[in-house]
């Protein structure tokens, strides 16, 4: 995926991640929706590339987090910076922008659009920062030959199978370059074949310098894709680990 010519070529390498430049910070960050708190005093700093796994029980907080970082939520106390960018002061337009521009978001559940084909659910996200649509749908045939979809182009949701889905949600979710990659489950409704192809496509974006932060139940995708694990319990960050990407 990260030869010559590659549309990921445009990321940078990161070895050392502990010289490399901040891309999210969270200080102090609490949420509360009613008499519930979701997070409660949240801080962690992520470095450009970086993937980061964050696991805890349901309910912990950990897709309010990730809600926060993709600016889906502002927070009820706390600052979420983003490239130096304070996320909670940025007007609902300016909200809109930055999510288009500086991130993509891979679902649980796809989140695609039944009724476009696999390539106009791509090459849609770039449409909508202005791109033309001809220059939009170069981009995401690239994408598609990149994550071996390229025959899949033309289908429609429905006829895809989960793998596909999933590997269709990630060139959108690419399709900007954007400075930072969120998932949320991304193998949750894969069975374990796909999840793992899946698994692959993450370590590999992620090795060739993507920042990715991924919510996920799975400790096997964690240890697999992730370079540092963070613990969530109750809204509140219990631990932290360093890990070692395994083969």
């Amino acid at each position: 995926m990260s030869g010559p010519g590659s549309p990921f070529s445009v990321l940078c390498m990161f070895t050392d991640h502990s010289s490399a430049e901040v891309v999210v910070r969270l200080d102090g960050v609490r949420k509360e929706y009613g008499e519930t708190t979701a997070l409660d005093g949240v801080s962690l700093e992520i470095r450009a590339g970086e993937a980061v796994a964050v696991m805890g029980p349901s309910g912990c907080g950990k897709s309010t987090l990730l809600n926060m970082v993709a600016g889906l939520d502002r927070p009820t106390d706390g600052t979420v910076t983003v490239h130096g960018e304070n996320v909670g002061e940025l007007s609902e337009k300016g909200l809109a922008l930055y999510r288009r521009r500086r991130i993509g978001m891979v679902f649980q559940f796809f989140n695609l659009v039944d009724d476009l084909s696999a390539l106009d659910n791509v090459a849609l996200a770039a449409q909508l920062t202005g791109t033309p649509a001809r220059q939009a749908r170069r981009r995401a045939l690239e994408l598609f030959e990149e994550l071996g979809i390229e025959d899949r182009a033309r289908a429609y949701p429905a006829v895809l199978s989960g793998g596909e889905r999933q590997r269709v949600a990630v060139a959108r979710a690419l399709m900007n370059r954007p400075a930072l990659l969120l998932a949320d489950e991304p193998t949750g409704a894969l069975d374990s074949r796909a999840g793992e192809q899946v698994m692959d496509l993450l370590l590999d974006l992620n090795q060739i310098g993507q920042t990715l932060i991924m919510v996920t139940h799975d400790e096997h995708l964690a240890r697999r894709c992730a370079s540092r694990l963070v613990l969530l319990a109750d809204g509140r960050v219990t631990g932290e680990q360093t890990l070692e990407a395994s083969a």
